[in-house]
């Protein structure tokens, strides 16, 4: 899953520097913040993939431990 994850970030950076690039060539403010945005998006899906896989993990140990009632 995570190496899915890896190359649809990949992706997104690469489109997001093509529209950097197309942005400074037509002086054209609107695909910069395009570009910046969809590189946003890419580090924020990691950031998201690495927390809920933390948090996962986080779940599966507390279901494995006994459940003390007192």
């Amino acid at each position: 899953m995570l190496v899915a994850i890896l190359i649809f970030d990949v992706a997104l950076v690469a489109w997001s520097l093509h529209l950097m690039q197309e942005a400074f060539d037509q002086q054209e403010f609107s695909l910069m913040l395009a570009g910046t945005l969809v590189a946003l998006s890419a580090a924020a899906m990691l950031v998201v993939y690495f927390l809920m896989n933390s948090y996962m993990g986080y779940l599966s140990e507390i279901a494995q431990r006994p459940c003390l009632l007192y």
